[in-house]
């Protein structure tokens, strides 16, 4: 059950507006390739009814994703498993507040909003957020449905909190969370799912000759009680 996360870094930050989006669209399909193992023409990818992208007849699933100067992708081999993958720049000055106050659960808040400085929660709010999407990708669904996506912070916790996922599942999933920066520079976040499999840790591959050091921050196991999910590595 081959688990793989692809990631490319643009050389050249100085890329902006639609010229950035396409050249990240290309290292996507790029990245998708080599991990397919043969060139992928735009015939072979259909989407579901939820407009989730996949190959059909193939028994692989991939999810693709791309911000900052960064394009990630994500793939699972096997059967009926699922995957969905978020990569998140790390934004200063984006009004967070406000942001998590329209979509975040109130132990997402706490748990952002209680470490006493701007940077941990900026840090804190894009884990969230990487890990937020990642859901949405999963499930096919879009930003308009954040508000609704289940809570990733345990409640009842201290200030610290806990990484948890609030909401039952009837097949395994698990999600992968890792923190991509050097000593200075840009931050990432990153966020990976699988679906329908015992958790196994992907595999992550850099396809540039750029590259950020990469840091797991937490494996979160979903449970058929979601107050049973664990956090090992927080």
């Amino acid at each position: 059950m081959p688990f793989y996360i692809g990631l490319s870094l643009l050389s050249n930050n100085e890329l902006k507006g639609r010229v950035k989006q396409s050249l990240l669209s290309a290292e996507a399909r790029r990245i998708l390739s080599f991990l397919e193992g043969k060139p992928i023409n735009d015939n072979e990818i259909a989407k579901d009814e939820r407009g989730r992208p996949f190959f059909p007849g193939n028994n692989g699933d991939f999810s693709i994703s791309h911000s900052g100067a960064m394009a990630a992708v994500s793939m699972v081999k096997g059967g009926t498993l699922h995957t969905g993958c978020d990569i998140q720049i790390v934004r200063p000055g984006l009004s967070i507040r406000e942001i998590a106050g329209e979509f975040f659960t109130y132990t997402e808040k706490q748990y952002i909003f209680s470490s006493g400085g701007r940077q941990l929660e900026e840090n804190r709010f894009f884990e969230i957020w990487a890990l937020k999407e990642c859901y949405i990708k999963l499930r096919g669904l879009s930003v308009f449905d954040m508000a609704c996506t289940p809570s990733f912070i345990r409640a009842g916790l201290s200030d610290h909190g806990s990484f948890a996922f609030g909401e039952a599942v009837s097949s395994p999933l698990s999600f992968c969370l890792y923190k991509l920066a050097g000593d200075t520079g840009p931050r990432y976040f990153l966020a990976a799912a699988l679906e329908g499999g015992e958790f196994i840790q992907p595999e992550i591959r850099w396809l540039s000759q750029s590259f950020l050091p990469c840091r797991s921050i937490a494996v979160i196991k979903a449970t058929l009680r979601p107050d049973r999910t664990v956090s090992p590595n927080m």
